[in-house]
Order: structure tokens, then C-alpha cells, then sequence
């Protein structure tokens, strides 16, 4: 039998170490997270967010983080396809399955291990490799397709517990030289593009300047051709009447003194030459 000093010490020992081994057996996990329940260092179970029980001592928990993650590579030294040197920054964000969790512990023991060993190694060389099949001109004007290029490598050549969501080139930066040359091509490209702009201007203006004319020269011409049958329409009235006017004299010879009665004035000349006769005109 214990005595009363001896319950002093041991009760409360014992009540401490019932303590500890409650809280060694309660473990809880994040939203964001997942378990992993080793015994004696050997996979058991995969465990979901919340609180969870384990056996002191002999079991453990292990977290690897589901949540996106994102890992930046700078500095990637690369040749395109025409021998230009170029440093290229990229970004690539991932995620692990909750269902890879087993296959990520039992192959790289840590989220670290996998980034370290699976992403950090094949990124570089695949971005290396796509590069390379692109002159320096294309993979800046082709950016977007360079982007998707290296993305479709990604996902056949990373075959891990990790699914690649998303792959961006920060930067692409060339030599001093290069860009210069790049610059002065721009310059170029655009000066021809506004003399071309310019010719297409001129000769539009040009073809407008020769409907305008050719418009002209249709309306004077419609009004020359409508002159001349007026004329002519008013010559044929003018033959018609002299016509008219010979055949009514030839008719009546009394129409001749008629008109120089009608046109007469009933002066007689102020002069006249020896010899001529004086006007008369008889009358009824």
C-alpha cells in the first residue's frame, strides 16, 4: 500500500503522463493539407482535414500541403534555333493530387523532395529544348505558342504525383547587340509599312482623280452631242422654211410685191442714178 506521500508524488506523475499521451495521440490537419500515418516509419493510411488519432510513440503524422504552389526559375541560360543567346525567367505553378499523397511520400518522402528532385531538374532542360526550336524573332513574336509548347512538354515529360496547372515566361532578354538589331528592324519594318501605306493612298487618290475626270469628260461630252443635234435640228427648221418659202413664191409670183409693199416705207429714194427708173408700186 501507498502512503499518503507517496499518492502525492505518483498521482499526480501518472495524471501527467495520461496527459501527454492524450496530446501525443491527437494530431489535427489543415484544410489545405493531408496526412500521412506511419507506423514504425511504414505507410498505413492517407488522412483527411480535421482531428485524427494516432498511437503514441509507435505512429506518426507526416503533412504534405494539396494547395497550388509556385516555383520561379531565373536566369536559364538558352540558343534559339539562329544561335542567339538569350537568359529566359519562367514560372510554373502546381499542385499535388490528394490522391498522389502515397505516391508522393513512398517516392520523394516531402513536397520539398519532389520540387526538388521531379520540377527543379526537368523544367530548365525542357525550356532549353523548346527554345531552341524557335529563331530569336519568333519566340518573341510567337511568345504565347512558345508558352504552349513547353507546357504540352511538361505534361508528357513530369509524370509524378504533381499536375502542372500553369507555365508563363516572365522574361526573355537577348544580348545588347541582338536587341539594337531587333530595334533597327522595327524601325524598318515600320517605315515600309507607311510607305506602302502611302502608296496605297496615293494610288486610291489617283484612281479617284481619273473616275472624276473620266465623269467629266462623259457629262461634256453628252452635252457636246446634245449641241450639235440642236444645231442640226435647227439648221433642218431653218432649210425647211426657206424650202417652205421658195416653193409658196415659186407658186405666186405676187408675194414678191406683196413683201417690199409690206416692207416699203412710202419715201421715195433722196438720190438716184441717171437714167433709172423711179419706183412705183401699182396698186388696185
Amino acid at each position: 500500500m501507498l502512503n499518503r506521500n507517496q499518492k502525492k508524488i505518483i498521482i499526480p506523475a501518472l495524471s501527467f503522463i495520461v496527459l501527454i499521451l492524450i496530446l501525443c495521440s491527437c494530431y489535427t490537419i489543415d484544410e489545405g493539407e493531408r496526412g500521412v500515418l506511419l507506423r514504425y516509419g511504414k505507410f498505413v493510411k492517407t488522412t483527411e482535414p480535421g482531428l485524427g488519432f494516432k498511437i503514441p510513440f509507435i505512429e506518426k503524422i507526416e503533412k504534405i500541403s494539396i494547395q497550388k504552389h509556385t516555383m520561379v526559375f531565373e536566369k536559364i541560360q538558352s540558343y534559339s534555333r539562329d544561335q542567339q543567346p538569350a537568359t529566359i525567367s519562367v514560372s510554373v505553378n502546381f499542385h499535388v493530387p490528394s490522391s498522389e499523397i502515397r505516391r508522393l511520400y513512398t517516392s520523394y518522402l516531402t513536397l520539398d523532395g519532389m520540387k526538388e528532385r521531379l520540377i527543379a531538374r526537368k523544367i530548365p532542360a525542357q525550356v532549353e529544348i523548346v527554345f531552341g526550336q524557335y529563331t530569336a524573332i519568333s519566340a518573341v513574336q510567337n511568345r504565347q505558342k512558345m508558352v504552349q509548347d513547353v507546357q504540352e512538354a511538361l505534361g508528357t515529360i513530369i509524370t509524378g504525383p504533381v499536375v502542372i496547372d500553369s507555365f508563363q515566361i516572365e522574361n526573355i532578354s537577348f544580348s545588347a547587340d541582338y536587341e539594337n538589331s531587333i530595334e533597327d528592324r522595327m524601325k524598318a519594318e515600320v517605315a515600309i509599312a507607311t510607305h506602302k501605306q502611302n502608296l496605297e493612298t496615293a494610288k486610291i487618290e489617283a484612281q479617284i482623280a481619273v473616275t472624276q475626270a473620266q465623269a467629266q469628260a462623259d457629262s461634256q461630252l453628252v452635252a457636246a452631242k446634245a449641241e450639235a443635234n440642236s444645231i442640226k435640228l435647227k439648221g433642218a427648221a431653218e432649210a425647211e422654211v426657206i424650202r417652205l418659202r421658195g416653193e409658196a413664191l415659186r407658186k405666186n409670183p405676187e408675194l414678191i410685191r406683196l413683201t417690199t409693199a409690206e416692207q416699203w416705207d412710202g419715201k421715195l429714194p433722196k438720190t438716184m442714178i441717171p437714167g433709172g427708173s423711179v419706183p412705183f408700186i401699182s396698186t388696185k
